[in-house]
């Protein structure tokens, strides 16, 4: 085989004046390189990866939901606008970015009063978006919301 056909094959040397070393990676085309992540949740979407961007993309004064849709002691992710909001005691909303503070991952679910990432386990409190468990050391950002009426807006 050619190199060209071989373009996975790794060549090692070793240092000047020592017998030449040769080590080959091989792998299939569909080979990572050897490197291994933990398996993806498969109930969460293709958007709990790493992300990059702002922390909301959503553009000010657009309405996210009503705020029956945010349960008392959860809270609601939405992924399109990268932006959670939680009801942590009735009648009191909070909003946070949805992307962990850890890698950059989209957070995937609200419960047991916690926004949980399912990428490294990271876990923030939905009063206040501090983490509650790591790998993540830095708590969400705060969102700007408005509540008026039944409607929540991000501000």
């Amino acid at each position: 085989m050619t190199p060209e056909a071989t373009p996975r094959r790794t060549v090692l040397l070793a240092g000047a004046g020592s017998a030449a070393a040769l080590a080959t990676g091989c792998g299939s085309d569909g080979d990572d390189g050897g490197t291994t992540s933990p398996t993806p949740d498969p109930t969460s979407s293709p958007t709990t990866g790493p992300t990059s961007g702002p922390a909301s993309s959503a553009p000010a004064g657009k309405a996210l939901a009503k705020t029956s849709v945010i349960p008392v002691g959860g809270g609601t992710i939405f992924k399109e606008e990268k932006v959670v909001v939680t009801q942590p005691t009735a009648g009191e909303f909070k909003a946070f970015s949805a992307i962990c503070t850890h890698q950059g991952c989209t957070v995937a679910k609200v419960e047991n009063g916690t926004i949980d990432c399912l990428c490294h386990g990271s876990k923030f409190r939905i009063a206040n978006g501090s983490v509650a468990r790591g790998p993540a050391a830095r708590p969400l950002p705060a969102e700007q919301i408005t509540v008026s009426g039944d409607t929540i807006t991000l501000a």
